[in-house]
């Protein structure tokens, strides 16, 4: 990987004595600016996915797609190509919970509308439940925010010995036999589970261009301790997991970037897929790797961004 860098920089150098220049007079800090002026730009998104299929989104690091369509009960398995192109693998009938509607509380008997990781694979599970089962991320931060709660949301088989009703508690069942061909085709640890009413909503290049230059220019912003532009990101409606609000969170990063403190940030294994709600559309999860490093604090983490689109720019919801 540093071997890739050197030589992207060797040929960036070649291609400008300018930079020869910039560095000379400031060192390598200043191409970390012109790094991010580019990566914070619609234009090099625009590049950089022109030859790509985004239709579902954008992914680094997950390479199967689990859509359940409530209305039509049905579980489909996308997995990316050789191209990086999510393509049609299963189709399998499903279970789903008894009730309709999204998930609110522990006992309603319906399944959840959202977009889960899987957490684990359960290979002894009691029979009722089949050969197997994965274990889904429900609640995931956003429904915590939203004051969702309950748990034991899997994805797993019908009872080996005996029958069962044609709907779940709010699990995904279907039959062993599919199970166990869903459990040869994926790679649970690199699988997002999105369910929803309908199919997966597709995504436009423009949509994700937008979402990546903002996700950019609000690390630059970070960056930069550009307070009024880093807020601006955020939604008055905002709130983060543990409860902080948007003026409470205003108040608290108003404080950390009066210290004017170098910070290094650096993201990586970015996912972005549009995240279904009844209530409301646009909706985008934003998932990623986070380095960050200042002179008071350090983080190495996952980080989720929940966002709506406005005017070209997102506005974050709510953040883990």
């Amino acid at each position: 990987m540093k071997f890739l860098f050197f030589v992207f920089l060797f040929v960036s150098l070649n291609a400008s004595e300018n930079l020869i220049d910039l560095y000379q007079k400031n060192g390598s800090a200043s191409f970390e600016k012109i790094f991010d002026e580019k990566l914070a730009s619609k234009k090099y998104w625009g590049k950089r996915l022109l030859d790509t299929n985004s239709s579902f989104g954008y992914f680094e690091s997950i390479k199967h797609l689990l859509t359940c369509n409530k209305n039509d009960s049905s579980l489909k398995l996308y997995s990316q190509d050789e191209n990086n192109t999510f393509k049609l693998n299963e189709n399998f009938s499903a279970f789903i919970g008894k009730k309709k509607g999204d998930k609110q509380k522990e006992g309603d008997l319906k399944t959840p509308i959202g977009v889960y990781k899987l957490l684990k694979k359960l290979d002894e599970v009691d029979p009722f439940y089949g050969p197997l089962a994965f274990v889904t991320s429900y609640p995931n931060p956003y429904d915590k925010i939203l004051g969702k709660n309950g748990s034991g949301i899997w994805v797993h088989g019908f009872p080996i010995k005996q029958k069962r009703d044609d709907f779940t508690k709010g699990c995904i069942a279907i039959n062993n036999t599919d199970l166990k061909n869903l459990e040869k085709k994926m790679n649970y640890n690199e699988a997002l589970v999105y369910i929803n009413q309908s199919d997966i909503k597709k995504m436009s290049k423009e949509t994700l261009i937008s979402l990546l230059s903002s996700l950019y220019r609000w690390k630059k912003a970070w960056k930069n301790n550009d307070i009024n532009s880093y807020l601006s990101f955020y939604d008055t409606s905002f709130k983060r997991l543990d409860g902080l609000n948007y003026k409470r969170f205003r108040r608290y990063k108003k404080r950390i970037f009066n210290k004017s403190e170098y910070k290094q940030i650096h993201f990586k294994n970015i996912n972005i897929i549009s995240y279904p709600r009844v209530e409301q559309e646009d909706i985008f999860l934003i998932s990623f790797d986070e380095e960050y490093r200042s002179a008071s604090y350090q983080f190495n983490g996952e980080k989720e961004l929940y966002v709506h689109l406005q005017d070209g720019s997102f506005k974050i919801l709510a953040e883990r």
